[in-house]
């Protein structure tokens, strides 16, 4: 399977064989209210694969600054992130300069073990 799996307005799953990658894409902020759905497209997704053979790769270019209230959330997603048995993870920064702050202090709270790019 190559290609898209799920194609949402917040965020991209896409399973690419070739690369041995599962990438996602998002886009903008994810809500509280948008967490559950996201969570079972990830779930679905990643099911689809052998995650010891493949790398994750969390594309945040184009994500947006997470309001304080869901900061906990962040981190959160980030441990999940790290305890679904990939290869490796791979966390592409976004390109706003207060999301990547966010998000280097969210991953230096939970010691983050994968890869950064910075763009």
């Amino acid at each position: 399977m190559i290609g898209t799996v799920v194609d949402k307005r917040k965020y991209k799953m896409v399973i690419q064989e070739q690369e041995k990658e599962v990438r996602i894409q998002v886009f903008g902020l994810i809500k509280q209210e948008d967490a559950a759905e996201y969570m079972v497209d990830l779930q679905s997704t990643i099911e689809k694969v052998d995650k010891r053979r493949y790398n994750l790769v969390i594309d945040g270019t184009h994500q947006t600054t997470v309001p304080s209230s869901v900061v906990r959330q962040l981190d959160d997603t980030l441990n999940y992130y790290s305890s679904l048995g990939f290869k490796d993870i791979h966390m592409i920064y976004p390109t706003s300069k207060i999301a990547q702050v966010q998000l280097r202090n969210a991953l230096e709270r939970i010691q983050f073990k994968g890869k950064v790019i910075q763009h």
